[in-house]
């Protein structure tokens, strides 16, 4: 594959939500794991900004993980060097990329967000960014665009295999390869990509949960971890890796495991999904399922042994059903679960993932939850089938899941 300038990846969603709030009065908050191609969206927003005729002199742009902005990591300093910079009798817009480097900054923000000629935009690499004082300094202020790395049609269209490879080809690429923009630039060169996901996993795992919540145990929480991804799908509660956890030797409590979920959380490595009780109408305070930022990262961690591809084809959907602004569920019922309630404001989905319903008694198995439904939200059933993809069973549709990733 030739070398692909990460700007030629279009990720229009995401930049559409910008060119959307241009000059609305609210501050825009981009967060993402790190490496998910945030500052090159910032720049493609400024490259727009420009096409529609806003003067350079009126884009202020600073990214706080260059060392020559290591002076404004200071909030008054980082104030007054972007009031000096605005044009007085324009409007001003202010990109901040990772900002969370600036100490105190959401004070700097509120301070000019109440300026009538400044348009402000942050991004950030974790959750607790946008958890504590900004949140509640700017309450009903922002709006918080959530951005992941690449989605299968991002990288089938950026990737050169589309024109020579089968769908199913270029799926295990993508979530073996990895998913972050960079690697596509060096497909096909394991090392490299080995290189470059164990420096994002380490870095994270150093700075975003270790160093924020001054965890003493590494070794304990690299096991928490590798429990977490070895079991991505599957119903787990805190008891339940705590138990696992100890039966290795090591030592750790609840409490424990809890702070460490809740860090990895904040990170944005995980993503936790809870249990909704359909007939009950009603959360469910226990056996949440766990997904990863990324699937080349599990494989990175756990290695590839066995594999376990039904639950990173699952995965790899509910990634994509949140980046399509769906609210999701795992659904409970008495005798049985739905892999996905997929809600909007007008209305639901259901899913239910299998790599594969050839056989007739796993057909019959993932079939069985959705025909409990009594209501008329579509149902779908996604699986890798290349034979007898298509079909309609009882209202049940049933669809190949990379087309469906490829159909937004």
């Amino acid at each position: 594959m030739g070398i692909i300038d990460m700007k030629q990846i279009q990720r229009s969603i995401y930049l559409d939500f910008l060119i959307r709030h241009i000059d609305k009065n609210i501050i825009k908050v981009i967060s993402g794991f790190r490496r998910c191609g945030k500052s090159i969206l910032l720049q493609s927003f400024k490259e727009a900004l420009i096409k529609n005729g806003v003067a350079a002199l009126n884009i202020i742009y600073i990214d706080f993980e260059d060392i020559k902005n290591e002076d404004l990591k200071e909030y008054h300093s980082l104030y007054k060097y972007i009031c000096g910079q605005m044009q007085p009798s324009s409007m001003n817009y202010i990109l901040l990329d990772e900002i969370q480097h600036v100490s105190d900054f959401e004070k700097a923000v509120d301070s000019l967000f109440i300026k009538d000629n400044a348009d402000v935009y942050i991004t950030g690499s974790n959750a607790y960014f946008m958890s504590g004082e900004l949140a509640t300094v700017l309450s009903g202020r922002y709006v918080e665009l959530r951005m992941q790395p690449l989605s299968f049609k991002e990288f089938y269209e950026a990737s050169s295999l589309s024109q020579n490879d089968y769908l199913s080809e270029i799926y295990e690429k993508y979530v073996t390869d990895s998913s972050f923009p960079y690697t596509i630039q060096i497909s096909g060169k394991q090392t490299d990509i080995q290189e470059y996901l164990n420096g994002i996993y380490n870095y994270v795992i150093l700075n975003d949960v270790v160093g924020r919540l001054n965890v003493s145990d590494v070794k304990t929480l690299l096991s928490l971890i590798k429990y977490v991804f070895a079991n991505i799908g599957c119903p787990l509660s805190v008891n339940k890796i705590t138990k696992s956890i100890n039966s290795t030797g090591r030592k750790i409590d609840n409490k424990t495991v809890e702070r460490y979920l809740t860090g990895l959380l904040d990170s944005l490595l995980i993503y936790r999904v809870d249990r909704f009780d359909i007939k009950g109408k009603r959360f469910l305070k226990q056996n949440s399922k766990y997904y990863v930022a990324d699937a080349a990262l599990r494989y990175l961690i756990v290695g590839r042994k066995g594999q376990d591809t039904g639950h990173i084809l699952e995965n790899v959907i509910y990634l994509e059903l949140i980046r399509r602004g769906y609210e999701v569920y795992v659904g409970a019922l008495r005798n049985g679960e739905i892999d996905f309630i997929a809600k909007k404001a007008d209305g639901l989905c259901y899913f239910q993932v299998s790599e594969s319903t050839i056989d007739e008694s796993t057909l019959d198995r993932e079939l069985q939850p959705l025909k409990k439904l009594d209501d008329n939200y579509p149902k779908y059933l996604l699986t890798l089938d290349e034979i007898n993809a298509e079909a309609d069973f009882e209202g049940i549709r049933k669809m190949n899941a990379l087309k469906w990733l490829l159909d937004e």
